[in-house]
Formats: C-alpha cells, sequence, structure tokens
C-alpha cells in the first residue's frame, strides 16, 4: 500500500479483530488488491477487540500510514469495537467488515458504487452463507425476519458486518450491546435510504466463530431495547402511563367486584383474592405513573444537558448550516 495523503481519506474501512493473528496478513493484502484500484483515497482502521494471541504483535508491525491501529485493553465485543473505529475514522463514507476473511473486500467497489447511487446505507447479503446450516445459518434467518418483522425495515441478513454507511447515517449513533446490527434500523428511521446487495461469503480458513445459538436472546433483548427508545426516548409518560391508566383500570374492576360480591353475592373480603387484586393493581398504577414522571425529567435532563435537539434537519435554505437555537430560545417556545 501507499502512504496516505495528507488531505482526509474519502472512505474509512473499520475492521474489528478478536484473536484473528492468522488473518491480519492475508485481509491486507485483499485489502490492499481490492481498494488500490479504486479511485478514492482510503484508510483502514484495525480495532483489536482485546485479542489473547498474537494479533496486537501481528497489528504493531504494520508499516502502513493508511493502516490505522485501535488497541483495546480487554474484550468489549464487536459492537464497541465498531464505534471506535467509527469515532476515529475520517472518512464520509465508512465501510465496516468482518476480520475472519469471511467478508470479501472485493465486495467494497460494489458496495460504494450502490452507494453513489443516493442510498445512505448499503447492506451485505450473504445469499450463499458458508456456515453450519443448524447452528448458524437457521438461528440467523430466524432472527433476521423477527428484525425485520418488528422494526419494519426488511433485510435478508442483519448478521452481516459488511455494510458501507455515510457518515450522516451515523451521526448521534451510540452502540451498546450487540446494536451493531440494528444500524440500518437507526438509518432508515431517521429518514435514510437503505438498500442491500448480495455479497460473496467465504468458509472460515483460520480461527474460530465467536458466535453461538445464545445471539438469538440478545437479539430480542436489544430489540427490545431500541424499539422502546425509538418510541418513547421523548416521550417516557406515553408508555408508563398507559400500563398506569390499565392497572387502575383493572384496580376499579376488583374493587367493585369485590363490593358487588360483598352485599349481593355472600362472598366476604376475605373469601375472595378481589381485594387483593386491587389492592396490588392500585399500588402499580401508582408506582408507574411515578416512575414515567421519573422517566420525563431523566429524559429533559438528558436533552438539556447535552443541547441535544429532539429533530433532525436535512437541509436548509438561507441559513446558516451552524445555526442552532440556543437553550433560552428553546425554552420561550415551550
Amino acid at each position: 500500500m501507499n502512504p496516505t495523503a495528507s488531505r482526509p481519506p474519502e472512505v474509512s474501512i473499520v475492521v474489528p479483530l478478536f484473536n484473528e493473528s492468522s488473518n491480519v496478513p492475508p485481509l491486507l493484502e485483499a485489502l490492499d488488491a481490492a481498494l488500490t484500484d479504486l479511485d478514492k483515497t482510503y484508510e483502514v482502521i484495525l480495532v483489536n477487540d482485546g485479542s489473547s494471541d498474537a494479533t496486537a504483535e501481528r497489528l504493531d508491525s504494520i508499516g502502513d500510514d493508511r493502516v490505522r491501529v485501535v488497541h483495546f485493553r480487554r474484550n468489549f465485543g464487536q459492537t464497541a469495537a465498531l464505534m471506535a473505529g467509527f469515532n476515529v475514522a475520517r472518512g464520509n463514507v465508512i465501510v465496516a467488515m468482518d476480520g475472519d476473511m469471511q467478508n470479501d473486500p472485493a465486495d467494497i467497489p460494489k458496495l460504494l458504487a450502490k452507494l453513489d447511487e443516493g442510498f445512505d446505507v448499503v447492506s451485505g447479503w450473504r445469499a450463499n452463507r458458508q456456515d453450519a446450516a443448524l447452528r448458524r445459518n437457521l438461528p440467523s434467518k430466524v432472527a433476521n425476519w423477527l428484525i425485520s418483522t418488528l422494526s419494519g425495515v426488511h433485510l435478508h441478513d442483519y448478521g452481516c458486518t459488511l455494510k458501507a454507511y455515510r457518515r450522516e447515517a451515523l451521526r448521534d449513533v451510540r452502540l451498546y450491546g450487540e446494536m451493531h446490527r440494528f444500524i440500518p434500523i437507526y438509518a432508515a428511521w431517521n429518514g435514510g435510504r437503505v438498500t442491500e446487495i448480495p455479497v460473496t461469503h467465504h468458509a472460515r480458513l483460520h480461527g474460530k466463530s465467536n458466535y453461538g445459538l445464545e445471539r438469538m436472546v440478545k437479539v430480542v433483548l436489544d430489540l427490545t431495547v431500541l424499539g422502546f427508545l425509538y418510541r418513547y426516548l421523548q416521550k417516557p409518560m406515553y408508555l408508563f402511563g398507559s400500563v398506569g391508566l390499565m392497572s387502575y383500570f383493572i384496580s376499579g374492576i376488583a374493587g367493585l367486584a369485590s363490593i358487588y360480591f360483598k352485599f349481593f353475592g355472600g362472598k366476604s373480603f376475605i373469601e375472595t383474592p378481589l381485594p387483593t387484586l386491587f389492592a396490588v393493581t392500585f399500588i402499580t398504577g401508582c408506582m408507574c405513573f411515578l416512575m414515567g414522571l421519573l422517566a420525563e425529567l431523566v429524559t429533559r435532563t438528558y436533552h438539556e444537558s447535552q443541547d441535544k435537539m429532539t429533530y433532525l434537519i436535512a437541509r436548509t435554505k438561507n441559513l446558516s448550516p451552524s445555526h442552532r437555537p440556543s437553550r433560552t430560545q428553546r425554552y420561550q417556545r415551550m
């Protein structure tokens, strides 16, 4: 590879690595072959996710200025590694891929070409996936169907790390847990254009996979969190208040029923569970409303303490791009 240009690169390739020492040399060779003919400047960001093998030594021995390396103190997971790579990336386009040589760097130009058609995110689709049918492929298909159904953003392969993003699509994205696979959902919900194209998938030659069936549980839990944040981040009282009102309704029915049985059904309060149900659901309703109020305070603190807006601007006319309403102005509007 040639030394990097003085100006920021146009494309950043982010690759998380965990115990992939045997794959580092062929990965760099494949990236060099795929990116050399690109009519774009680029950089490669390799994130060592706390590897316990010789990955760190392999990365430190690289003598190319266009290859930038980030070493974690310990293993934090793929999502954290990708987030670190995104944070240090300088390109207007960011391409993420796995470092196990199952993603093919030769597909990167195709992703970039599709991105140039006006899309904000181009996701790879491993149409001919080279993994164990029952242990990897079947759970992945179920997870992809579940994510597409619940999110409304239909992709065949959320688990494919090989994706190309415009920098704007990653703006204000903060990833936790294992939510890196949900970035296309973030982008689509924020008004971005998302598509996918088939990409090559190779069988793993070195090392072993770091994923198992437990990923299904993590996908469901992460998707639940994502759905909550999307629908109720700015209005948590709608969720907690709805549950509280439902609890009050059940409490009222239970209370009226217990009174009816007391005076007309010949049943004392201690002979039915209705009074207990009345008390429990009434207290639950009170707790939900109090939690909703606390959540509203937390939401306002989150936005105001970091000067975060509750909207996203696509473009402006006759307005300075750096213009933002001051806090005082926003307070006056409320």
